[in-house]
């Protein structure tokens, strides 16, 4: 039986070659700065969380607060959970947990807390969005 191929072995060698040269590349310093944005990104976002229900978390409100219910110290609500969301960034992509709430509303209903940092639905960030409209 004969081989009828279109490849010529010598490109057969090369492209099975080019497979493993990422195999095992792992960079510490890509990993670890990765690492530390996904931190940052969590924490900006649970400092607002906290100014959002004037307490941080697993705290309960103090007293004068409570009392005094007007204007922005006035907010209530209760945290549950968080959600994971991506986020591609000059920095690369990171899954960040971005953390649930609802606050409480007049009338005794309920909102759920939006981050303004992080926009609904976003998933990059400004300065990836104009390196990419650069590039088009």
């Amino acid at each position: 039986m004969t081989n009828n191929s279109t490849k010529s072995v010598a490109l057969q060698w090369g492209a099975e070659t080019a497979i493993h040269v990422l195999d095992d590349w792992f960079d510490p310093i890509e990993a670890g700065l990765r690492d530390r944005v996904r931190e940052f990104i969590q924490a900006m976002i649970e400092g607002e969380l906290e100014a959002a229900l004037s307490r941080p978390r697993y705290a309960r409100r103090p007293k004068e607060a409570c009392e005094n219910a007007d204007g922005a110290s006035g907010v209530t609500g209760h945290r549950h959970g968080h959600r994971l969301r991506s986020l591609l960034g000059t920095f690369g992509r990171v899954e960040i947990a971005v953390p649930r709430a609802r606050l409480d509303a007049t009338e005794g209903r309920t909102t759920e807390w939006k981050s303004t940092a992080l926009r609904a639905y976003q998933r990059r960030t400004k300065q990836a969005d104009s390196l990419i409209a650069a590039r088009s």
